[in-house]
Order: C-alpha cells, then sequence, then structure tokens
C-alpha cells in the first residue's frame, strides 16, 4: 500500500488525534465533493430482538455492502467520519448501511439494552446484514468499524465463523471485516492512558461523553437506567462498572475487558481481515504493536497495515501524500480500506 504522509503540522499522533477532534469536524466537508448518501431509515432487530436504529442506500447494480458504525460515543447524527465512509463507498458502487449501535442515538431512544463491546454487537452486524439483503443490499458484505467500533467488527467476523446452516445469512456472503484503529486490549490501553496527565484529560472527555449519553438513556428509560450509578461513573472504568457489567454477568471490569479482547480470537479469524493500525496513537498502549504484529505474520487472513503516523483515527493525508497515493482526497485510510475490498473481489 502507499506510505502515509501526514501534513508536517499532524507529523505527531497527539496532534493529527487533536485535529481530528477539534478541527476536522468542522472542514471535511471542504476536500471531499460527493453529496449525501440517499440513505433509508430503518429499524432492524439486533441479537436477542434488540432493536437497532440505522439506515441503508444501495445504488443500481450495487457490488456488495458496507455496513458500519463509529467509535465509543456520538450518534449518526454527528459521526462525520462515517458520512465520510458512506459517501465514498456509495460513490464507488456500493450499498451501504450505517446504525447507531447499542446505548447510542436513536438506537437508545428504542431500548434499554447497553454496551457490551462486540460481544453482542458483533452479531447485531450479522442481524443487520441478513436484513438489508431481504432490503435489497446484496453480498458480498464488508463488516467495517473504527476505534471501538473496530472492535465490535472484529467480533462480527467472529461471529460470522459460527452462523448456522440454516440462516438467512450465510457464511459466503460475507466478505471480511475492515477496522481502522480498533481498541484491541480495554485493560491495558486505559493503563497507558490515565499513566499520564494529558491522557487522563482525553479519558475525562470521553468518560463526560459516556455520562451524557447514559443520562438520555435514562430520560427514555427511566425506570431501567440509575441516576445513583450514573453519578457514580466518572470514569470509563466506572461507567462499565457501575452500568455495563451487572448486566452481562462480569464479575469484574478487568474480567469483562479480558474477554470482550479482540486479541483472545483474531488468531483463529478464517476471513479477510484488514487492520488499519497507527504505531503513535496515543489512546493505545504501545506494547500491543509485537503482539499484533505476530498474529497477524501467523495467520495468512490478516492483513496488517502498520503506519509510524496517523493518530488516532487520523489518517490526514498531505497533498504530497494523495499524490503519492493517487488520492482524490485526503481520507488516506478509507481510501485503503475501499482499495482494498475492491481487490478482494
Amino acid at each position: 500500500m502507499p506510505p502515509f504522509i501526514p501534513p508536517w503540522p499532524l507529523r505527531h499522533g497527539l496532534s493529527m488525534t487533536l485535529y481530528m477532534a477539534l478541527v476536522a469536524h468542522r472542514t471535511w466537508q471542504r476536500g471531499l465533493n460527493l453529496g449525501p448518501v440517499p440513505y433509508q431509515n430503518q429499524i432492524f432487530i439486533g441479537q436477542g430482538d434488540t432493536p437497532i436504529f440505522g439506515r441503508w442506500a444501495a445504488p443500481p447494480r450495487a457490488k456488495g455492502t458496507l455496513i458500519a458504525t463509529y467509535g465509543i460515543t456520538g450518534s449518526l447524527e454527528n459521526q462525520w467520519l462515517l458520512d465520510i465512509l458512506g459517501r465514498k463507498a456509495y460513490q464507488q458502487g456500493y450499498g451501504v448501511v450505517v446504525f447507531d449501535w447499542r446505548g447510542h442515538g436513536k438506537t437508545a431512544e428504542l431500548s434499554a439494552t447497553l454496551t457490551s463491546d462486540g460481544i453482542y454487537e458483533g452479531q447485531d452486524y450479522l442481524a443487520l446484514a441478513a436484513r438489508a439483503k431481504a432490503l435489497g443490499c446484496p453480498p458480498p458484505y464488508w463488516l467495517v468499524g473504527y476505534s471501538l467500533s473496530g472492535q465490535l467488527a472484529l467480533w462480527a467476523g467472529h461471529a460470522a465463523m459460527h452462523l448456522p446452516s440454516a440462516a438467512a445469512l450465510t457464511r459466503a456472503d460475507i466478505g471480511g471485516v475492515a477496522v481502522v484503529c480498533p481498541n484491541l486490549d480495554a485493560n491495558r490501553s486505559l493503563r497507558y492512558l490515565t499513566a499520564t496527565a494529558l491522557g487522563r484529560q482525553l479519558e475525562q472527555a470521553i468518560s463526560r461523553e459516556l455520562r451524557r449519553m447514559a443520562q438520555r438513556l435514562h430520560q427514555a428509560h427511566p425506570d431501567q437506567i440509575d441516576l445513583a450509578a450514573i453519578a457514580r461513573a466518572h470514569s470509563i472504568w466506572t461507567f462499565d462498572q457501575e452500568l455495563v457489567i451487572p448486566r452481562l454477568g462480569f464479575a469484574s471490569v478487568a474480567d469483562y475487558y479480558a474477554y470482550s479482547s479482540p486479541l483472545t480470537f483474531m488468531a483463529d479469524l478464517n476471513l479477510p481481515v484488514l487492520i488499519v493500525y497507527a504505531a503513535d496513537d496515543p489512546l493505545f498502549d504501545p506494547a500491543l504493536i509485537p503482539e499484533l504484529e505476530d498474529i497477524c505474520q501467523a495467520n495468512p487472513y490478516l492483513r496488517l497495515v502498520l503506519t509510524p503516523q496517523g493518530g488516532h483515527v487520523g489518517y490526514y493525508s498531505s497533498k504530497l501524500g494523495q499524490r503519492l497515493s493517487q488520492d482524490p482526497d485526503p481520507w488516506w485510510a478509507w481510501n485503503r480500506v475501499l482499495g482494498w475490498i475492491a481487490g478482494q473481489s
């Protein structure tokens, strides 16, 4: 794959990550000459009969369908990076299904079911694919995610290996998984993130968004979400401790994180998987990288694109980088994902 070359002010992972969080959400449309996708709203039924709000669109004679969601916080109304992926995929002839995952956006209005970091969301991806097939979004289905939703998409790949033979969706319908900067081990990365003052500030910013998400859940489902538990959730760890693991049956947050870590099953995945990962991602422990490399080298189904730079789901390319990659815009990671998907056909 062509190298990723960032603009010089964004050569460090933290500056790239902050640029994406504080600037790019206001400017992204300037470098993307693509109109909105003509989505239709749809309520899908996920694992355990959980209603999942999503949107879908399929161009004439679509050559496959991407199914994707976003990271730890947000909703379809404000996830511009997912919007970019949808526009680019649709323009290239793919159907697109995007959704508010458990606890988020309009899905949170439909159900008080909280997140499970992929344990059930992986099956939600496949349930959406099966329904999308009936709606006219054709296979193969490409399960896509970034940051925490990269973890969810990897769980979807794991679930795809165990589809019942009589299911509406077959293993042959699944093209593969593509993830950008996925969360791979929350135990280690949270310790790494909170070991510095700046990391703790980033963690607290995420925690505040999680509390807002829980408060919106309480407003929609006051009898099922405890306000006192929300008040005790002052960090990512305590959010999961107070609100998530009691419903999932884990004895501790550490056990939950260990079980949900994709590193536990990636060596066994037997479908095409692309992992785009930045060595300077400031949110994840760099000590994970050698382990990730070993897993990917031992499994021929896994393609790891490890870049020295890129930050956390940044990959905003310089003009030089765009010329070398022959990209129409600065969104290097999405261009690599779509190029890889096209190459699997």
